[in-house]
């Protein structure tokens, strides 16, 4: 496997392995799941009342049981009293049961509710966000926190916290009953009730490691499969299938040993909290048979004894596992905070200047420095400058990294210049709301990005509120019309992801019709030509060259045939402007353009003379 590959993998590993948050070391985090939960304080206090009268009716049919003994299983018992003691037995299930629906539905909806809520601000605040923030952080790893930690902390809110409230007033209140009963006997159960919690903890951590690295191991194994899947025509092409299944064969084999562990560990665990939860309760209700022997205390005691102590101890057992839950909960919300609290870097200034109405479309850059804030130790502009007078078309050429596309970065302000200023018709654009900087802007890239969506949103997408006809018409300028017709239900049919039921050529026309619906004054092309075939080349270009007329246009240009035509050609170097003129001016002057035009020229010429011979 190659080191890009192995690169790729490890990539893909790391960001898979980050669908599970860590565990926080506390439940501060929680707080800001709290905050939201506390919005809504009707259906929590329904939640609340509801998690109350179930657990009070789980801590009452023990009671109910001791007077069913007590009373009727006796020798001339009274059946009249056996028919009462067993009616509250069953209005108490019956309690039991309507309670547990209320409190099912209102913990559940707050736990969507809260959900719902927390992934709003997230994407809000994520859509605010300069595009320097997804350089650093990655894309995929942001979806997996949108996803996976939000369904963590939808667990925590409609099912862990109930869970532990619910736990947590049984053990209490059963504790309290219990000491009521037989104060000696209950303090013999929690003794042997604690006994077994620290060994449980000290296992359960253990467990939550393996867990932990067992999550990876499925990763690894999620990688691999996708990896090869994606890469399959190579694997076939080399035959190398044996050895893929080889490495995938060992890595399943690494993942079931680790589950074993875990299993082991499991296995362990239960066994010991069996035996010395169900021993403490044999123990109790020995001691307990002694007593009714002795005459101390009835049977009916010692049955709501019994029920009560296991209540008690399923109570203790499940608050170990829930403390465990509301670790990763927390850790899922510290992550999801750091997106809430992440701040734009490029942001409106509280008093913004407004651009000139109608817009001109003048473009200057006065004496601008940049540096990517991930390569701070380079300058991809230094000391830049360059006007770019209304309806002007301007190519920028230059070798690869000479800062290029940095101009149209800085241009749609998705940074700011450490040094220097950009204006928009003689307006700073820092000045100016970053929102009406691009209004006066269209973008042509040179991959068309397109959505998952129907032809019309896509189109749309320029100018939401344009109507079918200014899309057609669009469509039309964009040499698109024919086939955008032609598609099963015209502007209705769904695209597929990335545009996938469309042509190269064809998602590049999309992307110049969504251009032409922006109507704005200035253009920017980022080489909207270079990945087509000849004839898709001819019909874009056409299209673009209608798209140009009346508009300010910044051209990035690799194929320098596209571009003779500029009004004005800029060749950057390093980040610093090192000619500027014509196509003549700049081909007799023998410098950078005229050994890029030679070699390019060159190689058609030849590519050209072999397509003959």
């Amino acid at each position: 496997m190659s080191s890009q590959q192995e690169g790729a993998q490890a990539a893909s590993q790391a960001e898979t392995a980050a669908a599970e948050p860590p565990p926080a070391r506390n439940l501060g985090p929680l707080r800001m799941v709290v905050r939201e939960t506390a919005k809504y304080p009707r259906q929590m206090i329904m939640a609340l009342l509801a998690l109350t009268v179930t657990a009070s009716a789980t801590l009452a049919i023990p009671a109910g049981f001791r007077m069913v003994v007590d009373q009727g299983f006796g020798p001339g018992g009274n059946v009249a009293e056996i028919g009462r003691w067993f009616r509250y037995l069953l209005l108490i299930v019956a309690v039991l049961g309507l309670g547990t629906a209320v409190r099912f539905y209102f913990v559940s909806w707050l736990g969507e509710r809260v959900i719902a809520d927390i992934r709003l601000k997230v994407q809000d605040n994520l859509l605010r966000l300069s595009p320097g923030f997804f350089e650093e952080n990655s894309p995929n790893e942001i979806a997996s926190r949108m996803t996976s930690d939000t369904a963590l902390i939808e667990q925590v809110v409609g099912t862990t916290v109930s869970v532990a409230l619910r736990n947590l007033i049984m053990a209490i209140g059963g504790v309290a009953i219990l000491f009521s009963l037989a104060p000696k006997l209950t303090a013999g159960l929690l003794v042997g009730i604690v006994g077994v919690l620290f060994p449980l903890l000290a296992f359960g951590r253990r467990i939550r490691t393996i867990s932990r690295t067992s999550q990876d191991r499925v990763a690894d194994i999620g990688a691999m499969v996708a990896e090869t899947l994606g890469a399959m025509k190579i694997v076939q092409a080399f035959n190398q299938e044996q050895r893929e299944q080889g490495r995938f064969a060992e890595s399943v084999e690494l993942s079931f040993a680790t589950a074993k562990r875990r299993i082991v560990l499991r296995a362990v665990i239960s066994a010991l909290a069996i035996v010395a939860i169900f021993g403490a309760i044999v123990l109790l209700v020995w001691q307990g048979a002694i007593g009714v022997s002795e005459g101390t205390i009835t049977s009916g005691t010692i049955v709501q004894i019994v029920f009560v102590s296991v209540i008690v101890a399923g109570a203790f057992g499940a608050l170990t596992e829930v403390y465990g839950d509301l670790l990763r909960g927390a850790g899922a919300a510290s992550r999801l905070s750091e997106l809430l609290n992440e701040k734009p870097q490029i942001a409106a200034p509280e008093r913004p200047l407004t651009l000139p109405s109608p817009g001109r479309g003048k473009v200057s850059f006065e004496n601008v420095t940049f540096r990517y804030p991930t390569r701070l130790e380079t300058a991809a502009l230094h000391d830049f400058s360059l006007t770019v007078e209304p309806g002007e078309t301007v190519a920028i050429v230059g070798p690869s990294g000479a800062g290029k596309s940095t101009l149209f970065q800085l241009a749609e302000r998705f940074y700011d210049p450490q040094a220097g200023t950009i204006k928009l018709d003689g307006v700073p654009i820092t000045a100016v709301d970053p929102a009406e900087v691009r209004r006066r802007i269209a973008l042509v890239p040179q991959e068309a990005v397109l959505f998952a969506a129907s032809a019309r949103d896509n189109l749309r997408y320029g100018n939401w509120t344009a109507t079918d006809e200014q899309i057609w018409e669009a469509a039309r300028a964009a040499n698109a019309e024919n086939f955008l017709r032609d598609l099963p239900e015209g502007l209705d049919t769904f695209l597929g992801e990335g545009g996938a039921r469309l042509s190269g050529g064809q998602r590049q026309r999309v992307a110049i019709a969504r251009a032409v619906l922006r109507q704005a004054p200035i253009l920017l092309l980022d080489e909207a030509t270079s990945a087509l075939d000849a004839e898709s080349e001819l019909l874009v270009q056409q299209a673009l060259d209608r798209l140009m007329a009346d508009r300010t246009t910044l051209v990035i240009a690799h194929r320098l045939a596209t571009v003779r035509g500029a009004d004005r050609i800029v060749v950057l170097d390093g980040g610093r402007i090192v000619e500027s003129g014509t196509h003549e001016q700049l081909t007799r002057a023998g410098g950078l353009y005229a050994r890029l035009a030679s070699l390019q020229f060159d190689e058609r010429a030849y590519a050209a003379q072999q397509e003959t011979e």
